[in-house]
């Protein structure tokens, strides 16, 4: 039970967060961390228009749109908005189609993801947290915005077991985001 607990509970600093924080000069607002987060916020631009850039191909590298904005996240909450707000600038230069879906999915996810990862230092609550935006940004676009997210098999209308399914997705995916967002900091700080 105590490595169960450990994995959950445990402080997500110990996967060199802080590390990466210091090597990026997320301490002071320094040249060197707005260079950072522009360039992350590029990279994820690129990745979510690859989409409609390489069409077929292209939509195996729009999810990881979604790294870039965790890493930003993780040098302040100002800096992973920032990334955020530079992203959707640069898609609606680039790929303007994508501004529907990244501000309410991928954008969402990993602010969520990396804020709660900054501020709370623990998995579970970056799961939780991550996965809670991802579905109510799905619910948005299928409910709201009448968007087929999901494809034209998914109907508009959302009922409570189509909603449980989308939320245990997103649980999942989250898992998924948080697990690789804590192998990219590692690997980010040799």
């Amino acid at each position: 039970m105590g490595k169960f607990t450990n994995y959950w509970a445990g402080s997500a600093s110990r996967a060199g967060i802080d590390d990466m924080r210091t090597r990026l000069g997320a301490g002071t607002l320094t040249t060197r961390k707005m260079i950072a987060v522009a360039f992350l916020a590029s990279i994820s631009a690129l990745l979510q228009a690859m989409g409609g850039i390489l069409p077929g191909i292209g939509f195996l590298f729009s999810p990881f749109a979604t790294a870039p904005i965790v890493v930003s996240s993780l040098l302040s909450a100002g800096s992973g908005l920032l990334a955020y707000a530079l992203t959707l600038l640069l898609l609606l230069f680039i790929q303007p189609s994508e501004l529907v879906v990244f501000p309410l999915t991928t954008g969402l996810l990993a602010l969520g993801i990396g804020l709660s990862l900054y501020y709370f230092k623990t998995r579970w609550a970056a799961v939780l947290v991550g996965s809670v935006v991802l579905c109510s940004g799905i619910l948005l676009l299928l409910s709201v915005f009448r968007f087929p997210v999901l494809g034209p098999a998914m109907s508009p209308a959302v009922d409570f077991k189509a909603a449980l399914l989308m939320f245990a997705f997103s649980l999942f995916y989250s898992w998924l985001w948080v697990e690789l967002s804590m192998l990219l900091i590692r690997k980010l700080n040799k």
